[in-house]
């Protein structure tokens, strides 16, 4: 049973005593006209209220207020009830998404510790083809919702289907990208369920006797990498950045089973209506597989500063990444946000031009296999990152790189 409180009319006397007390202004004093005394009432604003008793407390001789507080629920389970890893197979119009098959490479490293099936969940419409391609890519099972409820990504239908799922098939692991879409989903699904979530992994291990996930994060802004365990609820949840782990290979010879399930979409809640999908034109090439990512930062000093950061990334077929400062400028979109909130990179040569290097960017970027940092500053951290640091103004270097990379390519 939720928390309820009331204010009993026939005993409130409108004293206002916990109108003082209420430290959230949940409480007013509203007229009653009808009352023989005239006494004001206490009205109860429960959209504010907490439930912290303290009108209870300072209406204690009246006793006008009452307030029933939610039992607690014993939310310890039998964890042997619980097997399977489940990875979500994220799509958008009937592209799977990269990070799925990272997630099935390595659910499938820790099913084979755990000696269980790996299973992908698929919900989508007219989808039923890419099912054999998860299969293909490390999968024993898919289950499959093809609906056109569906068709779009919409956090109600999506998150029913697979809460239900989870609680009649009892999987103990169950891994999503940490997408868009994915740190959206996953923790309505965990709220619905009632178990733990661990955000933005980089990395997963299982410890074998007491088959608890082993999920790492960055924590305090990227200064710590801290293990969390989630040992007295099922299933386990987690998010893991795309490019953190290798993609599964295909192998054409694999068999699995495909498991369609219908749904009664009349008893579907859904309390947003999809309008319109509008595609991001500005990026030419996608950042998150893109080999080489040219980023400007603050250092650009004008939203004009990203046309000579695109010329670059253009002349080198690469991709414009950015910082957190020029995405909350308004210089460029969000969707090319490199670093802690925004996208993990692991390209093979990462330009960073006017970025100082703050360890939120750092952590997004860092698995680089080549750093080159343009700065004028030769002391902050991105340039003591770098594999190769470049000081100096970056009006001047940008265009220089362009023209010998012109050359070189007989484009000059």
């Amino acid at each position: 049973m939720p928390n309820q409180i009331d204010v009993l009319k026939d005993k409130c006397i409108g004293c206002g005593l916990c109108v003082k007390m209420c430290p959230f202004g949940a409480i007013s004093l509203a007229e009653r006209p009808e009352h023989p005394r005239k006494l004001k009432l206490a009205v109860i604003d429960v959209h504010k209220c907490t439930f912290c008793g303290s009108c209870v407390e300072a209406c204690k001789k009246i006793s006008a207020v009452r307030m029933i507080k939610e039992e607690p629920i014993n939310l310890d389970i039998d964890t042997s009830h619980y097997k399977g890893i489940w990875i979500y197979a994220e799509q958008r119009h009937g592209e799977i998404s990269p990070v799925v098959y990272e997630l099935l490479n390595e659910g499938g490293r820790l099913a084979k510790a755990l000696n269980v099936p790996l299973s992908a969940i698929l919900i989508g419409h007219s989808i039923e083809t890419k099912a054999n391609d998860l299969i293909e890519h490390g999968a024993d099972k898919v289950y499959l919702y093809d609906d056109p409820i569906f068709a779009e990504f919409q956090d109600d239908p999506y998150s029913d289907v697979l809460s239900h799922l989870i609680e009649k098939e009892k999987p103990e692991i169950v891994l999503m990208g940490a997408t868009n879409i994915g740190r959206s989903f996953a923790s309505r699904v965990a709220a619905k369920i009632r178990t733990g979530l661990t955000a933005d992994c980089t990395g997963l291990d299982i410890d074998l006797s007491t088959r608890n996930l082993m999920q790492t994060r960055p924590a305090f802004g990227g200064n710590i990498m801290a293990t969390i365990l989630t040992p007295r609820h099922r299933p386990q949840m987690a998010t893991v950045r795309h490019k953190v782990f290798r993609p599964a290979p295909r192998d054409a010879t694999r068999t699995g089973q495909v498991i369609k399930i219908s749904v009664d979409t009349s008893q579907t809640i859904n309390r947003t209506s999809f309008l319109e999908f509008i595609k991001d034109t500005t990026a030419k090439v996608n950042l998150s597989d893109a080999d080489i990512i040219c980023s400007g930062g603050r250092g650009l000093g004008k939203p004009e500063g990203f046309k000579l950061v695109e010329e670059l990334a253009e002349c080198l077929g690469g991709a414009v990444g950015s910082s957190r400062a020029a995405v909350d400028s308004g210089w460029i979109p969000y969707s090319h946000q490199v670093g802690q909130t925004g996208r993990t990179v692991s390209p093979k040569i990462y330009f960073a031009c006017g970025i100082s290097g703050q360890i939120q960017h750092l952590v997004g970027m860092g698995s680089s296999d080549v750093i080159v940092a343009i700065n004028k500053d030769p002391h902050c951290p991105m340039m003591k990152a770098a594999t190769f640091g470049i000081e100096g103004d970056l009006y001047d270097i940008i265009p220089w790189i362009i023209r010998e990379v012109k050359k070189v390519r007989g484009l000059a």
